[in-house]
Formats: structure tokens, C-alpha cells, sequence
């Protein structure tokens, strides 16, 4: 069972206390090991002026689909406790039907296995339906949101910030670049999604997720998992 009105949240934070501590780069979930498909692009042709936009693009597609799987599996979570694995099962092929590299789908299970293992110790009651199989990223998140009280508004916003800050902590590594303009790229993606905010934190079922096609980023990925003497795995 995830959520029941006769278990407490085992800690009362706020909902954006919570969005900034799992949006930490310092987070012990293995976070470090991908760059969002930046390496290949730069490999492929991306210059490092265009990372900005590269950023933007990611909140208008790759983005939109990891938010939705974050709130509806949120949604889900608190709906159903009692059968929440058959719907999460349904979510989870939704998501994978949108997300068709194999290597997004399998670098988005090595990242929800390392969140898994922090949610449930910080969140023992995600433990029932974290431990059982890796789930990605995105639903990982959901179903900790679900136990830990955060909103869906500031659970969109959380994926937004992770992700362009993956690729803004890539770019430093892989370019020389300076770090205060790298800043505000972050903050100019994040506001191009914050238009969608309401639209995807209302979303509740699997079959609404977004679908919102991404195939030069879906090459990328697979140009990055074959990489030799690659910095990041994905």
C-alpha cells in the first residue's frame, strides 16, 4: 500500500523543500552519470553555442513525457493503493510507447533504481512498491511524491530543473563554458515549460500522457550508448 488515511507521511516537509532536495545534484542517486544525450550531440554537431537551445528543446519534448509519467504515476499512487502495480504497469508502457530508444528506456531504469534505493529509506512506505522491479525515473518520482506530499505543480517543475540542469552540469565537463551564462539557460528552459505547468500537473491517466516525439534526441541516445571513451552512459 502506498498512501492510506491511517498511515502518516513519515516526514511533514514542504512540497518545494522536498522538489529541491530530490532536484540536488548532491543526491546520492547516480545522477552523475548521465549528460542527456549532450555528449553525442556535441560529437554529432551541436555546437556548445547551441546548448541553450538544446535545453529549451528538451522542455517542449522529452520533458513533457517524463512530467506526465511523474504526476500521473503521483496520481495513480494516491488513487489506488490497493492496486496500484497493475496501474503503474499500464503507465509504464504508455511511457515506454513514448520514450522508443532503448537506451533512454534503459538509462531511465538505472536512474529510477537509484532513486528507488533513497526513497525507501527516506520513504518507507514506497518500499512495497519500489523494491519488487526497477521502475524508471520518471514514475520513481511520482510514487515518491505520492508518500512525500509534493505537489504536482512542484513535481512538473522538479523534472523541468533536473533535467535542464543534467545537461547544463554535462556542458561544463565537456566544454569550456562559462558557468554563470550555463545559470541562466537553466532558468530560460525551465520558463519555456512553465506555460505547461497546469496542463501537466493535471493529467491522471496513463493513456493522457503526452506524446511528444523527440527523434534526434532519441538518436542521440543511442549514438551515446555505443560511444568509446565516453565521460557520461547516457
Amino acid at each position: 500500500m502506498i498512501v492510506s488515511s491511517s498511515v502518516a507521511p513519515a516526514r511533514r516537509n514542504a512540497s518545494a523543500t522536498l522538489a529541491m532536495l530530490l532536484a540536488d545534484s548532491r543526491l546520492p542517486a547516480g545522477a552523475h552519470v548521465s549528460s542527456n544525450g549532450l555528449e553525442a550531440g556535441l560529437r554529432r554537431g551541436l555546437a556548445a553555442s547551441e546548448v541553450a537551445d538544446y535545453m529549451r528543446a528538451r522542455m517542449t519534448t522529452v520533458v513533457r513525457v517524463e512530467a506526465g509519467a511523474a504526476v500521473i504515476a503521483r496520481h495513480l499512487a494516491a488513487a489506488h493503493p490497493d492496486a496500484v502495480m497493475d496501474h503503474l504497469d499500464v503507465l509504464e508502457a504508455e511511457w515506454a510507447a513514448r520514450t522508443p530508444s532503448p537506451a533512454l528506456r534503459e538509462i531511465a531504469l538505472a536512474l529510477g533504481a537509484g532513486l528507488a534505493r533513497i526513497g525507501q529509506v527516506i520513504w518507507p512506505q514506497t518500499a512495497e512498491v519500489l523494491r519488487p522491479r526497477p521502475m524508471p525515473r520518471p514514475i520513481v518520482l511520482g510514487i515518491i511524491a505520492a508518500c512525500a506530499g509534493i505537489g504536482p505543480d512542484d513535481l512538473v517543475r522538479l523534472v523541468a530543473y533536473d533535467d535542464a540542469q543534467t545537461v547544463a552540469a554535462a556542458v561544463l565537463k565537456l566544454e569550456p563554458t562559462d558557468p554563470i551564462h550555463v545559470t541562466s539557460w537553466v532558468l530560460d528552459a525551465c520558463a519555456t515549460l512553465e506555460g505547461s505547468v497546469s496542463e501537466l500537473s493535471k493529467l491522471t491517466s496513463p493513456e493522457a500522457l503526452p506524446a511528444s516525439g523527440a527523434p534526434l534526441i532519441e538518436d542521440w541516445a543511442e549514438v551515446q550508448s555505443v560511444l568509446p571513451r565516453r565521460l557520461f552512459r547516457a
